[in-house]
């Protein structure tokens, strides 16, 4: 390699990076006192911030139809997007599939995720689960949306020396969207980076969670933890199928409202 061309990867690496364009959103979660009292002026302030996305969590699934169209030109409006939500495990069962495809149809969400799969027995009970991610995003493709499952630190506890992670990426279809929670694996003892490596194309969205071995765990403000977030970015856009960064922030000194635009603007630093 000439020093020519060895200049022109240097460069051309983090461009590559900086050209490819991914949304950041906020899991909601993270102001969810805040958007128990005020839904709209909640999702109005989040972007104020400057976030492109919001990620509602499971109360939206009780929302009706009227409601659900409501936000939407709440959200039009402010020109924000709702591309992901996090759903409880019944909102993907077959029986309640049909209202919470419909609920997404409208919010323009493109993932729906389940955020936990309740108490689950041995590695087989898991392979259950999997069978309903499967059944549930071959319904959902049909309406251009993708099942996908959040992981906790349960899932990245072995079984038997399997992880359930490992079960669910295995027995799922390469559709299912294996949302990586940042801050969980890293507590678990799992390095993200890797297991984005392994399970290229499947990371579709990430919550950038923060956790800190150092006895603050998850009360800390991102990049002040111990994920190794430009590491994690790369892996991402350049091997895990990256289409949705989401902010989560799990409590901190600062009141939710500043933590979260703190968090956007460390992700804007990190991410360039």
């Amino acid at each position: 390699m000439t020093r020519r061309s060895l200049l022109a990867t240097a460069v051309a690496s983090p461009l590559a990076l900086a050209a490819k364009k991914v949304p950041v959103g906020l899991e909601l979660f993270s102001v969810r006192n805040e958007l128990k009292a005020d839904l709209m002026g909640t999702v109005k302030r989040v972007a104020q911030m400057g976030y492109e996305s919001v990620e509602f969590f499971s109360p939206y699934a009780e929302w009706s139809v009227e409601q659900a169209k409501e936000m939407r030109k709440l959200m039009d409006d402010l020109k924000i997007k709702c591309l992901s939500t996090h759903n409880g495990a019944r909102s993907l069962a077959a029986e309640n599939l049909g209202k919470t495809m419909e609920l997404n149809r409208i919010l323009g969400s493109k993932q729906v995720v389940m955020a936990s799969a309740g108490r689950v027995q041995g590695l087989d009970g898991w392979k259950k689960v999997a069978d309903v991610l499967n059944e549930a995003g071959a319904k959902l493709k049909s309406a251009g949306m993708r099942a996908g499952f959040h992981n906790h630190q349960t899932e990245f506890k072995p079984i038997d020396g399997t992880m359930p992670m490992e079960v669910l990426a295995k027995n799922t279809d390469k559709n299912v969207v294996l949302q990586l929670d940042v801050g969980t694996c890293i507590e678990a003892g799992v390095d993200p980076v890797a297991w984005i490596k392994k399970n290229p194309g499947r990371i579709g969205s990430m919550h950038c969670k923060e956790w800190s071995s150092k006895g603050k765990g998850y009360k800390v403000l991102m990049g002040e933890g111990d994920a190794k977030w430009k590491e994690l970015f790369k892996a991402a856009e350049s091997v895990g199928g990256i289409e949705l960064y989401l902010v989560e922030q799990e409590g901190a000194d600062i009141p939710p409202f500043e933590a979260a635009e703190a968090c956007l603007k460390t992700f804007r630093k990190l991410r360039g």
